[in-house]
């Protein structure tokens, strides 16, 4: 278990370490990755930015997720859900269009200036926990299109099945934990509360928010 977003970063960045993890950059995944990306960051001596993706709801089901699209458009789908439903390739561009712009106006809301170069870098993406897996993919899916030289995955918690599918994607994955009775990430902390825009920002320019309990 995981006290809360901060602890889980503070043994994050810790595992790294001591695995000889280095980095030029982290990212985290707005808005609950960023109390979790911020120690990473620090711990690494690196700056921290954000990569954004939403998840492309169904045609008059928006909660129902068909995939997940990043800010440059890069796409999951889950071809599965696409097929049950019976989405023609249109429709399906048109999830993905209004997806990506989502993510383009989440990324302007945290960003004062453009979105950093990462030809070359090695990048360090960071989540708070995944269970589908869905906007990290597509995030991953981005960054290795923006010409990255190496991405790694770092989470606290996640699934075995899904982190496995996403070792298919990143050049190395880190979870602290792989549990088998997976259902939610908020069940592996004991404070799971949302995080606002407000906070989320807050830690992304390296002054967090005076946590409770």
């Amino acid at each position: 278990m995981f006290k809360n977003r901060t602890d889980a970063g503070e043994q994050l960045a810790d595992r790294l370490q001591s695995e000889g993890v280095t980095a030029d950059i982290v990212l985290g995944i707005p808005r609950g990755a960023l109390p979790v990306a911020r120690p990473v960051a620090d711990a690494l001596g690196v700056p921290l930015d954000i990569a954004v993706a939403k998840k492309m709801g169904a045609p008059n089901n928006p909660e129902y997720a068909i995939g997940a699209a990043a800010v440059d458009g890069s796409v999951w789908r889950n071809d599965e859900a696409i097929d049950r439903l019976g989405l023609d390739e249109e429709e399906v561009e048109i999830e993905r269009d209004r997806a990506a712009e989502t993510a383009r106006e989440k990324a302007e809301t945290y960003r004062t200036g453009s979105a950093p170069d990462l030809t070359g870098q090695t990048v360090v993406l960071v989540d708070d926990g995944v269970a589908t897996g869905a906007t990290v993919t597509a995030c991953l899916r981005m960054l290795r299109d923006s010409g990255a030289a190496r991405v790694v995955l770092a989470v606290p918690v996640g699934p075995p099945d899904t982190l496995d599918r996403l070792e298919r994607e990143a050049d190395e994955v880190i979870a602290l934990q792989r549990p088998t009775n997976f259902r939610a990430v908020g069940q592996f902390y004991d404070e799971f509360g949302q995080v606002s825009d407000e906070e989320a920002i807050e830690y992304l320019h390296g002054e967090p928010p005076e946590q409770s309990g």
